[in-house]
């Protein structure tokens, strides 16, 4: 009998703990404290929030910062399938945004050009030149299509077209200086037929000797519709090589720890043929880059139709169920919004000027108030004061005539390097933002020869535009008139330097690290209208961030330019590893074609 009774006791007293533990156990869960997806610990971590504040440790769940803290802290987030790394005292930055940067163009065209991009002496760049021409087949062009500077060289010049011609023999060969100047071997010119005879574009010259033969050298002057022709010309690559040159293209741009991309689109690229590498990747869930497109026209005179045809088929800020799975979303018209009001960034020819132009103002208003009364976001490619203060006389007419219009769309000027006070408080008038790019390091010096330090100290003015409080965001306007790489354009904005080392802005028009950092972050987020979700690592954030190689902020500032990611992840995946964390690295197809000058020498080139 007291055995029995005994064992009941004990009976009733195991059920009694055993509902107690689940009670805990529920209110746990009820807590709201789940378990994390992956959690970095042991970190420098960034968090860019408006106190700069830095933490050990950040956990992920469902692609979103779910906590920061320290690595005690973050720990006990940890479930049966959570993931840690350790990055052992690294600095950890939120994922580089890139406010104007071509990555569909980009991306279309990377395995098919030869960068010199990072290049250190011209020596090496016409080696790589001869090496590519070597192995190029009949039918192939060898390509340099921008990115470089010819002050990153030693030599500190442009190549000449001899030593191009002697390098590359009887393969054609084209290589573009920005948009102003390029250079096509003799090959090239027999390939295309021009002669003697041919004419150029207005605006433009076909360079010849003192003999009247040609060098081959193509000259801008200041229209650029004579280097588009040109590229416009060479042999595309077929739609499997462009598929896999998008994402070689990608991963280059996450081993430099950018995240996000806002595209400008581009002259000779059209919607939507053109984005078919992309919009595959996005389709199948394969996009390591959370990638928002402006539509630019390219049919000149026929700009409007091209708008009121996109608005038909289409509907900004997403792409069916791409823009929440992928983060691929169309956000509106740009960066030429009519060709007759395009003003040329080219420092090596004389400014142009709208005055000269017929019929700019019409039909630039007549694309606004569409863009406006459908709701469009826009931005538009404006170098210089003089450019920048006509379009205003048009913005403010069709913000009068639309009824305050300007206050329900976000808009931006691109560029902006002589923007004057004047503008930018009617810039902020009409609730516009201000997107600078890094294209004054890569031809600072042509700039200061043509119009002097005292104008080149504040072009463009970014602490003006900071301190007047106007949405700014930072870039490269890679992948042409500047590198794609983001840490030569952060040098440029801490150090006020070009590339080739002339420090041409002025000290108090320079960043701190965390102001640049913060332009190349939640800044340029604005611009997508995406500030509110990413560009920082706080709590409730796109978990999008880059584990850097070095310390950003306390490495000599010289040093800044060769940083790059050892760990990427963007929606709280790893997207790049390098490293000591290598095996994470996802899968990535061999280049192709097989004569890709990516294959052999990659893209930037930091060695």
């Amino acid at each position: 009998m007291k055995s029995t009774l005994l064992f009941s006791l004990i009976l009733l007293l195991s059920i009694s703990c055993k509902e107690g533990t689940s009670q805990t156990n529920k209110n746990s869960e009820n807590s709201g404290q789940e378990t994390a997806d992956l959690i970095i610990t042991n970190g420098r971590i960034a968090i860019m929030d408006d106190n700069r504040s830095t933490v050990e440790a950040i956990a992920i769940k469902d692609g979103l910062i779910s906590g920061t803290g320290t690595t005690a802290e973050m720990q006990n987030l940890k479930g049966e399938n959570t993931q840690i790394i350790d990055v052992k005292g690294k600095t950890v930055i939120p994922g580089l945004n890139d406010s104007h940067l071509h990555l569909t163009r980009g991306g279309r065209f990377y395995n098919a050009e030869l960068r010199w991009d990072g290049v250190k002496t011209l020596k090496r760049a016409l080696e790589m030149l001869k090496e590519q021409a070597q192995r190029t087949p009949k039918g192939q062009w060898v390509r340099v299509i921008g990115g470089w500077s010819p002050f990153q060289f030693e030599e500190n010049r442009f190549p000449t077209p001899e030593e191009i011609n002697a390098a590359t023999g009887d393969v054609p060969t084209y290589v573009l200086f920005l948009y102003s100047r390029g250079w096509l071997n003799q090959a090239a010119l027999n390939e295309l037929k021009i002669d003697e005879n041919t004419k150029a574009p207005e605006g433009s010259t076909f360079e010849k000797g003192k003999d009247g033969k040609l060098t081959g050298v193509l000259l801008a002057e200041p229209n650029p519709g004579i280097l588009y022709a040109r590229i416009g010309a060479l042999p595309p690559l077929n739609e499997d090589q462009m598929v896999n040159s998008t994402k070689q293209f990608y991963r280059e741009l996450n081993r430099l720890g950018i995240t996000s991309g806002i595209d400008a689109g581009g002259g000779g690229h059209k919607f939507p043929k053109d984005y078919s590498g992309t919009k595959v990747l996005a389709e199948d869930g394969e996009m390591p880059i959370r990638l928002s497109y402006y539509l630019f026209p390219q049919d000149k005179g026929e700009e409007f139709q091209e708008f009121e045809t996109w608005m038909g088929n289409n509907t900004i800020f997403h792409d069916g169920a791409l823009h929440l799975d992928h983060g691929y979303e169309l956000e509106g018209g740009g960066e030429f919004l009519v060709w007759s009001a395009g003003d040329f960034e080219n420092f090596l020819a004389p400014q142009p000027m709208l005055k000269d132009r017929k019929n700019w103002r019409p039909e630039l208003k007549k694309v606004v108030t569409l863009l406006v009364n459908k709701k469009w976001p826009f931005r538009i490619h404006a170098t210089y004061g003089e450019t920048i203060a006509q379009f205003l006389d048009v913005f403010e007419e069709v913000n009068k005539e639309t009824n305050n219009g300007f206050s329900n769309i976000r808009w931006a000027i691109d560029h902006a390097e002589t923007v004057t006070e004047e503008q930018l408080q009617r810039i902020k008038d009409l609730n516009g933002g201000v997107a600078v790019q890094a294209r004054m390091a890569y031809a600072g010096e042509f700039f200061v020869e043509r119009y002097g330090k005292e104008k080149a100290a504040q072009a463009p003015p970014i602490r003006k535009i900071l301190d007047m409080e106007i949405p700014i965001g930072a870039g490269t306007d890679g992948t042409r008139v500047a590198s794609y790489n983001p840490w030569p354009a952060l040098h440029w904005l801490v150090s006020g330097k070009t590339v080739g080392g002339l420090q041409y802005m002025e000290a108090g028009n320079r960043m701190s690290r965390e102001e640049a950092l913060h332009l190349y972050t939640k800044g340029s987020a604005w611009f997508s209208q995406e500030e509110d979700v990413k560009g920082t690592l706080e709590k409730g954030m796109y978990a999008d961030f880059a584990v850097l190689s070095d310390d950003y902020f306390n490495i000599p500032e010289s040093e800044i330019n060769n940083l790059h990611s050892v760990l990427t992840v963007t929606n709280g995946k790893v997207v790049y590893a390098a490293n000591e964390f290598e095996n994470l690295n996802p899968e990535l197809p061999e280049v192709l074609p097989e004569w890709s000058p990516v294959k052999y020498f990659g893209g930037y080139q930091n060695n």
